[in-house]
């Protein structure tokens, strides 16, 4: 009887060590498998971020300005506009109301007109308009419609 006893014990404590360590087995798949569950939600969400801001980014750029006409229509008649874009809150205000269309602005820098005292200056047919000029002021000097 003993000895029965003896080998009831021990297929006990291996049951319970073939337990233990399925119960083990099972933890480490499901850590793994969280593991795996988070890399995909976060590499997913990083690829949905890339993709939007790509897709904003080249829209942008490829959808013409709301004022390109306009200002092609300025630089043709020879319009240009002198300032300080890195720093003159003014010149950047002119700007800003191009928008993207500014590109088609021909700018040029304060120091390339001498005497030049306010910013933004710009020149039309030689002569000088000072600070920031509404678009019905430059329709009305050159016949460009905005």
């Amino acid at each position: 009887m003993k000895g029965k006893n003896n080998f009831q014990g021990h297929n006990h404590r291996n049951d319970q060590q073939q337990e233990r360590q399925e119960m083990f087995q099972k933890h480490e798949v499901e850590k793994k498998r969280k593991k795996n569950k988070r890399a995909i939600i976060t590499y997913g969400s990083l690829a949905m971020i890339f993709l939007l801001v790509g897709g904003f980014t080249t829209s942008y750029y490829l959808t013409p300005g709301d004022y390109d006409d306009f200002a092609k229509c300025l630089t043709e008649k020879g319009v240009v506009m002198y300032g300080a874009i890195k720093w003159c809150k003014y010149t950047q205000a002119q700007a800003n109301m191009f928008g993207k269309s500014f590109k088609y602005i021909d700018y040029r820098d304060e120091s390339l007109l001498e005497g030049i005292k306010t910013r933004p200056t710009w020149v039309i047919e030689d002569k000088w308009y000072e600070k920031v000029q509404s678009f019905e002021r430059f329709s009305s000097l050159t016949g460009c419609k905005y």
